[in-house]
C-alpha cells in the first residue's frame, strides 16, 4: 500500500500536534462562540485522525481480504490528511467577509458583500467534494490501474481549481484592502477605530499564502504520478503538508 514504511514517531507527534491544536480552537470557538471558525476545528481534527491513521499504518500496511484494516487506514489518512486545507479555506473565506463589514466599508468590496462569502464557501464545497471523490477512487482502486489514474487525474484537477480560486480571492481581497488604503484616511480612521483590520489582512495573506504553497506540493506529488518521488517519500508530507498547516492553525486561533 505504501513506497516506504510510514513512520512511527513522526505520524504520533503531528497527530498529538493538532490534537493540541484541536483542542486550542475548540475552546476558543466554544468560548467566544466564533462559529465562522467551526472549520478549523473539523479540519484539525481531520489532521489528528489521518495522522493516526498513518501511525496505525507503521506496522500495518499490507493488505489482504482477511484483514481490510491497512486499506482502510490508508483511506482514512489519504483523504483527511488531502481535504483538511479546504475545510481551513472555508474559514478564511468567512473571514474577509467579517472583515469588510466590521469596517464598515462594504462598498469597496468588488464583489457584493452579500455573495463575496458565498461565491468562494460555494466553491470550497464543490472543491472538497471533487478531491473526496477522486482520493476515494484512488485509494480504493485494489490494484486497478483506471481507478488509480482517474482518482489522481480528478484530485489534480480539484488542486488546480482550488489554487486559481485562491488567487481570484486573494485579489478580490487585495482590491478591498487598495481602496480602503486609497481613500479618506481620517474617515477611515474613525469608522475602524479600535479595530486592527490591517493586522488581520496581513494575516489572512499569509495563511492564504501557506495553503497555496501547500496546494503547489500536492500538485506536484499527484502530477508526477504513483512511483513520483514525492509519493516514494516520505519526508516531503511533513515538511510541506502537516507543518504549515499546523502554522495556519496557529495563526488563525488569533481570529477568535
Amino acid at each position: 500500500l505504501y513506497y516506504y514504511t510510514p513512520t512511527f514517531t513522526g505520524a504520533v507527534i503531528t497527530a498529538s500536534i493538532f490534537l493540541v491544536l484541536f483542542v486550542i480552537h475548540t475552546t476558543l470557538l466554544l468560548r467566544t462562540r466564533t462559529w465562522f471558525c467551526t472549520p478549523l476545528a473539523i479540519g484539525a481534527l481531520c489532521e489528528v485522525i489521518g495522522f493516526g491513521a498513518r501511525a496505525y499504518s507503521h506496522s500495518n500496511k499490507t493488505y489482504s481480504r482477511t484483514n481490510a484494516g491497512p486499506l482502510i487506514a490508508l483511506i482514512v489518512q489519504a483523504v483527511l490528511i488531502l481535504l483538511a486545507p479546504i475545510l481551513f479555506a472555508a474559514t478564511i473565506y468567512m473571514f474577509l467577509g467579517r472583515i469588510i463589514r466590521a469596517t464598515g466599508h462594504t462598498s469597496l468590496s468588488p464583489i457584493n458583500i452579500n455573495n463575496v462569502t458565498k461565491i468562494f464557501v460555494w466553491c470550497d464545497f464543490i472543491l472538497l467534494n471533487l478531491q473526496s471523490t477522486g482520493a476515494s477512487l484512488f485509494t480504493n482502486s485494489k490494484g486497478r490501474t483506471w481507478m488509480v489514474t482517474l482518482g489522481r487525474a480528478v484530485v489534480l484537477v480539484g488542486l488546480v481549481v482550488q489554487i486559481v480560486v485562491f488567487g481570484f480571492f486573494v485579489v478580490v481581497a487585495g482590491m478591498w484592502h487598495r481602496r480602503m488604503r486609497r481613500g479618506d484616511r481620517e474617515v477611515v480612521r474613525r469608522s475602524v477605530e479600535g479595530f486592527r483590520w490591517e493586522r488581520y489582512m496581513v494575516m489572512l495573506y499569509v495563511v492564504s499564502g501557506i495553503i497555496t504553497a501547500r496546494n503547489f506540493f500536492r500538485v506536484a506529488e499527484f502530477a508526477m504520478g504513483e512511483d513520483g518521488y514525492l509519493n516514494t517519500n516520505e519526508w516531503p508530507v511533513f515538511a510541506f503538508d502537516a507543518s504549515l498547516m499546523a502554522v495556519v492553525l496557529v495563526i488563525c486561533s488569533f481570529w477568535y
